[in-house]
């Protein structure tokens, strides 16, 4: 159904309605610390690193409350893979950078979810993450003059680390996903 440019607007639609919607919902959050803690946490677009590190267990991942009924692990990986099959498409329908940033800052959201262990890393999250990753690096391609890498995919390249990922119906560790490895063979490339 997305296969047509009016499907590839409706996915990115979609997905930068997704990135709002978990915006608008840490600013809710931060606004609801403050008030009950006084205690100031500043929410940035273009890095959510800062405030998880600062504020993570007073956080909820935002994804899972989306609240145009947009589930992370069906519409949104559907809408994301959508934008990376048909990036040289994007100029036509919608601005590819405006886009871009969207899909990174999903990337970040999901990213920091996994590593400071507001998301069980199962298969799903383990694909929304991959298929973010591959939808950037399409996107980038398919722009012109690519933007600078965001401070938080830049920080995730530089390490290492390898996250279990879990069966999604038990607890047993199905494999790994080494996030940063994914994004320096993708973004770099």
């Amino acid at each position: 159904m997305l296969g047509d440019d009016d499907g590839l607007a409706v996915a990115a639609r979609m997905v930068c309605e997704a990135a709002d919607e978990a915006h608008a919902d840490l600013q809710a959050q931060a606004h609801d610390v403050h008030r009950r803690t006084g205690r100031r946490l500043s929410v940035h677009r273009r890095n959510y690193r800062p405030l998880w590190k600062e504020a993570g267990p007073a956080l909820r991942w935002p994804l899972f409350a989306l609240p145009g009924g947009l589930h992370p692990y069906a519409q949104v990986t559907a809408a994301v893979a959508v934008v990376g099959g048909r990036a040289p498409r994007l100029g036509r329908v919608t601005d590819p950078d405006l886009l871009l940033a969207r899909v990174f800052e999903l990337l970040d959201l999901t990213v920091v979810g996994c590593e400071y262990h507001q998301v069980r890393v199962d298969t799903d999250a383990a694909a929304l993450a991959d298929r973010l990753i591959s939808t950037a690096g399409q996107v980038l391609a398919a722009i012109d003059d690519p933007p600078r890498l965001p401070p938080p995919v830049r920080e995730v390249m530089r390490r290492n680390n390898t996250l279990a990922v879990h069966d999604p119906t038990g607890h047993h560790v199905i494999g790994g996903i080494n996030l940063g490895a994914r994004m320096r063979e993708t973004l770099l490339a």
